[in-house]
């Protein structure tokens, strides 16, 4: 079987804290870390889906439809391989580098304007019309006053939804 170089981005260890370049290349103005996003083309979605694509390899299909009689859950491969292919590519840059998704996100070209790196570090933070959709408002305020409390690297924490499963829900 191939082996894969390991994936790299994904979200930054509690134990470490990133440099200013690299928080900046994760995190957008807004907080939000890109590195976790599916779409982020440096994150660790893409790796990892990358990697576990490269460790199948190209003849992995035909032996999916020979097992598939012993394993059915095999037959559904070709729609597996499908959304596998989907997560490895990777099609946002981060809004730093003018790719935002957020299509009427005003955001980017505020920071730029007033030249900070973070919403939070602004001194008009909360502002009214950050221009980001309802459902970031409030992951947005948050991630503005966690920078306010914690600076910058306060962001390094994983989204709960990237944490490991605890042992409870075993």
């Amino acid at each position: 079987m191939p082996t894969a170089s390991p994936p790299q981005g994904g979200p930054m260890p509690r134990s470490s804290t990133p440099t200013g370049q690299e928080l900046t290349r994760l995190v957008a103005p807004c907080g939000l870390y890109c590195g976790g996003c599916l779409a982020f083309t440096g994150g660790a979605i893409r790796s990892h889906a990358r990697a576990l694509a490269d460790l199948l390899g190209p003849n992995f299909a035909s032996y999916a439809t020979r097992l598939s009689a012993m394993n059915p859950a095999l037959s559904h491969y070709p729609q597996a391989s499908q959304f596998l292919d989907f997560l490895a590519q990777g099609s946002c840059q981060g809004c730093r580098e003018g790719g935002c998704l957020l299509g009427n996100c005003g955001v980017r070209a505020c920071a730029l304007e007033r030249n900070i790196s973070f919403c939070g570090l602004c001194p008009d933070f909360p502002c009214e019309n950050p221009g980001l959709p309802q459902g970031l408002l409030e992951r947005w305020r948050k991630n503005g006053q966690r920078i306010l409390r914690d600076g910058p690297a306060g962001l390094r924490r994983p989204e709960p939804w990237q944490e490991p499963p605890s042992a409870k829900g075993a």
